[in-house]
């Protein structure tokens, strides 16, 4: 390149200014995947019967009574989703991707072939194993790219993806709702055009790269786990205020330790060897959760989504029962839609959010949890479909808000190996959770309660939960001031002092430097 030549590269494009002139550079080799991933994560999330799945089992097409959609289908989804996911998350990371990757865009095919084709209660129940097995399987979608892309640009790519699938489920929910309200179709026809989106959606991972390594089985030592030590070390922190003593187990030097006693400990033995990977998870499960600030989103993460997955399975059938859809006319797609671009919209306004999330992380929680419960709990209560419809939307925004934060907060100074693995440990944790409350509450085996009851108990378990963080997070808060006392005590400095010092940018290095 000519000293005339200036060159800004932002993988995967590269910018080249030559004589006043900017040209374009393309990295094929990770601009391709994440363009076949985006084209797959949109076809496969565009799904306009989604809205409006509750009124079409129980409606003359599949003539199934509410009790059996309810009580006897829907909760199969959670006991094989729950059942799947440890296997399948060690499969996936084996089989390095694209094996899983194509399993499940053939499952969501076998899935809404079995909805338009299948009838009866046992056929929907095989429908719902199927669901499962694709939404397990769903951590391909989101690893693969990691496997093919520089670490410097994880954020990036996930961004991209994220987006995508969501872009695909507005756009789905809104094109059933209008198909069904202007168009005047019929339900049926709905499943067969997510029929066809899943069949497109199969075709795409077929041309993505098959890669030549992976997180755990599959990695070249000399060079992969120096990767991801410089790309914990670059990482930016999420929060310049945070409290550094509760990150202290995930310093760089805490992370060498255990690569090099998780791998390099037994160098007779093959790293690729099932042990060895489960060895190396233990012993990142036991140094991860040591955190505190993690050990806290973690606990937020697996409650909430628990809560969250059953409010979102059991919606319509709660709206079903408030306004029948073979009476009236509804509007699932718009809410849908709207839910998910105005909680899209909150993920995104996280990033301009400047919260020390350490401190405050807590009692934030606790009050947008409590926005949750009276949002389920008026749903449950007033009965009124638009007070339904904007507690619904309320609640996925907030819900939706949050988990962005608990994501951000997670995987910040987590290393690639580790961000997988907290992520499904709390997703596997929030199915043990739901399993336990679907057997119970919902399930023909349990109590088998009516739709209204089972959303008075979400609403209680959330409320619950709001009670849990409002405890710690004032636990926190005191034990913050006190330290800060304390550390003015001993430099003789104000509280005031340590305080703006704690506020500081500085502040981000000042333990690296301590003896």
């Amino acid at each position: 390149m000519t000293s005339s030549e200036v060159l800004l590269v932002s993988h995967p494009v590269a910018f080249v200014v030559r004589g006043g002139h900017v040209m374009v550079y393309f990295d094929m080799s990770q601009l391709y995947p994440t363009i076949i991933l985006c084209i797959y994560g949109f076809f496969s999330n565009l799904r306009p019967s989604e809205p409006f799945l509750t009124a079409f089992l129980i409606g003359p097409d599949k003539n199934l009574t509410e009790t059996e959609v309810v009580n006897e289908i829907y909760p199969i989804w959670t006991y094989s989703y729950l059942v799947l996911l440890f296997p399948v998350f060690l499969a996936t990371d084996y089989l390095c991707y694209k094996p899983v990757l194509i399993l499940q865009a053939g499952t969501f095919v076998v899935t809404y072939v079995m909805l338009v084709k299948a009838q009866g209660v046992l056929a929907m129940q095989f429908l719902e194993f199927f669901y499962g097995l694709a939404t397990a399987t769903d951590i391909a979608y989101y690893s693969f790219i990691y496997s093919v892309v520089d670490p410097t640009q994880y954020q990036r790519v996930t961004g991209y993806c994220r987006s995508i699938t969501l872009l695909g489920s507005a756009a789905g929910s809104l094109t059933g709702q209008l198909l069904v309200s202007v168009a005047q179709m019929p339900l049926f026809y709905l499943s067969v055009i997510t029929l066809v989106s899943a069949i497109l959606a199969f075709m795409a991972p077929w041309f993505l790269p098959m890669p030549s390594k992976s997180l755990f089985f599959h990695k070249n030592h000399g060079t992969e786990e120096q990767g991801n030590l410089v790309h914990q070390i670059i990482r930016a922190p999420v929060d310049e205020a945070e409290d550094m003593e509760s990150k202290l187990p995930l310093k760089t030097d805490d992370v060498s330790m255990v690569v090099k006693a998780g791998v390099y400990g037994d160098a007779s033995r093959a790293s690729s060897g099932l042990v060895d990977v489960l060895r190396i998870l233990w012993v990142d499960f036991l140094q991860c959760y040591s955190c505190r600030t993690l050990l806290a989103w973690s606990v937020w993460w697996a409650l909430s989504t628990c809560g969250y997955f059953q409010v979102v399975n059991y919606a319509q059938a709660l709206w079903e029962k408030v306004l029948p859809s073979q009476e009236f006319e509804i509007y699932n797609g718009y809410v849908e839609t709207i839910s998910t671009l105005l909680g899209a919209l909150a993920a995104f306004s996280v990033g301009s959010v400047k919260v020390s999330w350490a401190v405050w992380g807590e009692l934030a929680v606790c009050i947008f949890s409590v926005v949750m419960a009276v949002s389920v709990y008026l749903m449950d209560t007033i009965r009124n479909i638009w007070v339904c419809y904007i507690s619904y939307v309320v609640f996925r925004a907030t819900y939706m808000l949050l988990i962005t934060i608990a994501t951000y907060q997670i995987a910040a100074n987590l290393s690639m190996q580790r961000y997988a693995l907290v992520f499904g440990v709390n997703t596997f944790v929030a199915l043990l959770l739901q399993t336990v409350l679907t057997v119970v509450v919902v399930d023909t085996a349990g109590l088998s309660l009516d739709i209204f009851p089972q959303f008075l108990i979400y609403a209680s378990y959330f409320a619950v939960i709001a009670v849990i963080f409002l405890l710690a997070g004032l636990y926190n808060l005191v034990s913050s001031r006190s330290r800060r006392r304390a550390r003015a005590d001993y430099s003789g400095r104000t509280e005031e002092d340590c305080l703006r010092r704690d506020a500081s940018p500085l502040n981000e290095l000042q333990p690296i430097t301590r003896t």
